[in-house]
């Protein structure tokens, strides 16, 4: 069995809730499945769970090269040099990252509002950028983003391989077919 989430803000990559952060059994209740890969709770978007432990590795794995694709919108403009540099490669405190796809975006018309919204600052412009990994570094987006002066203010998954989060609404899931 294979299921796509679309979690939202503040819900942790695990049932148990922990201080402030909701858990995954706020909205699933199937018994038996396991999230493959994680999100931060501060992170929204596409989360595969599986009851099928191989498959969780493959999804999982950076061995395995899912690709794995995010909208971020962040403060500043998304301008050629920046777009080129995730292309190419970013160094960041733990080594050099594989390189990337990276372009400019906008926000697709499916995307939900965030609660909380993201800070606005009326003197800063904030755009957005389509950034597709095969790494699965800690917080890796956030941190490729700073590093080229663009600060993450807001983060979604919408794809994971070929599963997408386009139509599934916000906070909900759907078994989907296996690969």
């Amino acid at each position: 069995m294979l299921i796509r989430f679309n979690k939202p803000y503040g819900v942790l990559s695990q049932f148990t809730p922990e201080g402030k952060w909701r858990g995954l059994k706020d909205f699933i209740t199937l018994p038996g499945v396991y999230v493959a890969g994680r999100l931060d709770a501060d992170s929204e978007g596409l989360l595969l769970l599986t009851d099928d432990g191989q498959l969780q590795a493959r999804i999982a794995d950076p061995r395995f090269k899912m690709e794995k694709t995010y909208l971020t919108q962040v403060e500043g403009i998304a301008d050629d040099a920046a777009l080129q540099a995730l292309c190419s490669g970013v160094m960041l405190n733990d080594g050099m990252t594989l390189p990337a796809r990276a372009r400019a975006a906008e926000a697709p018309a499916y995307l939900w509002e965030r609660d909380p919204p993201i800070r606005v600052r009326q003197t800063k412009p904030t755009s957005w950028i389509e950034l597709t990994i095969r790494e699965g570094r800690n917080r890796q987006v956030r941190r490729m983003t700073a590093a080229v002066g663009l600060p993450t203010l807001r983060l979604v998954r919408t794809h994971i391989g070929p599963y997408s989060v386009q139509d599934l609404p916000l906070g909900t899931w759907q078994e989907t077919e296996l690969p």
